[in-house]
């Protein structure tokens, strides 16, 4: 299975923002974005004019290291959300948010996606009930998300709690503290995803 295996801050200095990829440390000093705010590379700190295609590329590359999705399924997720009623750009996020390891780092069972997946692959959730390992599930309104029982005890998941226990939960989510499960209430709205991206430029690019 194909993945990303470099260092995950180089990612965050190349679209010259913090996509969030490593948790908590994206909000102390140790973030490399905030040390060294330039892209990485031998030709990093030179400034370069940037063309329509460059700006275009750059929403389409910071969309899929936001969400942790290579080429390939991101071209698949762009597809399902041209043969969707609406506008495309909005239609793209909302399945992007879709994805269980998104909907569990959204719901503050995980401090990155990154870590979401991880926990995802391990088998640690369940949707309605069933084991499920695959991050890229696609959760519909009504299904419950929920950690296994014998997973509440690890102390790498105790830890997660502990720190993202406070977490604010979207709108379109609903949390169970107690019992540690979440409940999609709706598909996420355009108005509902924080991530700085312009969709937009996505659509022109692919439609060029």
């Amino acid at each position: 299975m194909a993945r990303y295996t470099e260092a995950s801050c180089r990612l965050c200095r190349r679209e010259a923002q913090k996509l969030f990829l490593k948790g908590e440390r994206c909000f102390t000093k140790k973030c490399s974005a905030v040390k060294r705010e330039y892209p990485p590379g031998q030709h990093g700190q030179t400034r370069k004019k940037q063309s329509e295609y460059g700006l275009q590329l750059r929403e389409k590359q910071k969309a899929k290291r936001f969400y942790g999705v290579l080429e390939k399924q991101f071209a698949k997720y762009f597809d399902m959300a041209v043969q969707r009623k609406g506008v495309t750009g909005a239609n793209l996020l909302q399945i992007l948010e879709s994805r269980l390891d998104n909907v569990v780092f959204r719901l503050g069972l995980a401090s990155s996606r990154a870590e979401a997946r991880q926990l995802v692959r391990h088998a640690h959730f369940t949707v309605n009930g069933k084991k499920v390992n695959i991050p890229s599930y696609l959760v519909k309104p009504g299904d419950i998300i929920a950690l296994r029982p014998k997973s509440r005890n690890l102390d790498k998941i105790k830890a997660i709690l502990d720190i993202t226990g406070s977490k604010v939960v979207p709108q379109w989510l609903e949390f169970d503290y107690d019992n540690l499960r979440g409940k999609v209430i709706s598909l996420a709205s355009r108005e509902d995803v924080d991530v700085q991206v312009s969709e937009h430029l996505i659509v022109e690019l692919y439609s060029k």
